[in-house]
């Protein structure tokens, strides 16, 4: 879907990265070889993301790191869009629908920390999950998305520094 609308990888790729967790930063020569891209083609595209306003960024220890810009008035509407682009919404609406009574459901792992691995590991939280039904829920969502899932049940929130609560009972809503 966003791959017609922005025909740049590298653009999309930092999008990605720092748009699905704002906590998410980079420099030049680390997100080249995260992303196994030129540091020319890096930098052409976070200039262009920073002159736009959609990246911010500042000086330390001698690195210039970006940083999604949270006050860009699109920063909400770019970050659902990511969301919707990998598939985490539908995902969410799944599992809310089919699994039982799910307190929280975090996203860990490649994707929590930015990178468009193909492969998203959740956490399921919950008392009383339908763990028989986990396997078919995790095919049918995987032909669904186009992206290989992966769900751990646990009752408690992971001890994992990389994670993203992509919905919680307690808030009644989708993070």
């Amino acid at each position: 879907m966003l791959e017609e609308l922005i025909t740049s990888k590298t653009r999309l790729r930092l999008l990605i990265k720092f748009f699905i967790n704002q906590a998410n930063r980079g420099y030049l020569n680390g997100l080249a070889t995260e992303m196994g891209e030129s540091t020319n083609a890096i930098r052409k595209e976070l200039n262009h993301l920073h002159t736009a306003g959609y990246l911010s960024k500042l000086k330390l220890n001698n690195k210039v790191v970006y940083h999604a810009n949270t006050k860009h008035p699109l920063f909400d509407i770019l970050k659902k869009i990511v969301f919707k682009h990998l598939g985490l919404e539908e995902l969410v609406e799944i599992v809310l629908e089919r699994m039982g009574s799910v307190k929280q459901i975090v996203l860990i792992g490649d994707y929590a920390k930015g990178l468009d691995s193909g492969s998203i590991e959740l956490f399921l939280i919950g008392d009383s999950l339908n763990t028989e039904y986990i396997n078919q829920l995790e095919n049918k969502i995987e032909l669904l998305i186009n992206r290989k899932v992966n769900f751990y049940l646990s009752q408690n929130h992971p001890n994992d520094n990389h994670s993203i609560i992509l919905y919680d009972s307690s808030l009644n809503n989708n993070a």
